[in-house]
């Protein structure tokens, strides 16, 4: 059975929550959709875009933990319209995450696009994987180019996602997004300034003809 984002999200005390706050009627019916339990084309490319995602696991004492992922954009890796992967990069060696799926494999990711305004949801079961545990999925997750040493894959099976609205996400931008926006500007400052150069030649540092 398929499963929608609301129907894992809408606990008892999440229905208690919208009754009382009087939203209770706007999801009464999104559980019927099911179209959410794979990937389309439009979340692929969304997903390939990105550098940075944000995993919450659960430890076995109950307390949930927000970890942050990064690297290059496309380093989330979808295999296939069910299953993403990424290679684990070393960090500070708290190994919070890892030990948090090895005891409870539901996680949920949230993806955010602050230059476009969007945010993508999404539940998984997670699983980490050793490097030499599936070759062709190491090969295809690890990022060569990216200087970080690789201890582990995650691979995250889709249970069902959602796109969140727009509200009240800042619009942020990238070096490398900037750097494409301002291109243009510095290939004109530097036509400008060339025929400056040129004017200055021929006319001298005032810009005006000789008398």
């Amino acid at each position: 059975m398929a499963y929608g984002f609301m129907d894992i999200a809408r606990t008892p005390a999440v229905r208690a929550a919208q009754a009382e706050m009087g939203a209770d009627h706007l999801w009464a019916d999104f559980e019927g959709h099911r179209d959410f339990d794979r990937f389309t084309e439009q979340e692929a490319g969304f997903i390939a875009q990105q550098d940075t995602l944000y995993l919450a696991s659960v430890s076995e004492t109950g307390w949930p933990y927000v970890q942050h992922r990064g690297g290059p954009p496309g380093f989330l890796k979808m295999i296939d319209n069910q299953t993403l992967a990424f290679a684990d990069y070393r960090g500070n060696r708290q190994y919070i995450s890892t030990g948090n799926v090895k005891a409870h494999d539901r996680a949920c990711m949230i993806l955010v696009d602050y230059a476009r305004r969007a945010r993508l949801k999404i539940y998984v079961h997670a699983e980490t994987l050793a490097l030499d545990a599936e070759p062709q999925l190491t090969e295809r997750v690890l990022d060569k180019g990216y200087g970080a040493k690789p201890e582990r894959l995650f691979r995250l099976r889709l249970q069902a996602f959602d796109w969140n609205c727009p509200q009240h996400i800042t619009r942020r931008y990238t070096e490398t997004q900037i750097a494409a926006v301002a291109q243009p500007l510095r290939e004109r400052i530097a036509q400008l300034e060339r025929e400056n150069a040129a004017l200055q030649a021929r006319f001298g540092p005032g810009g005006a003809p000789p008398g």
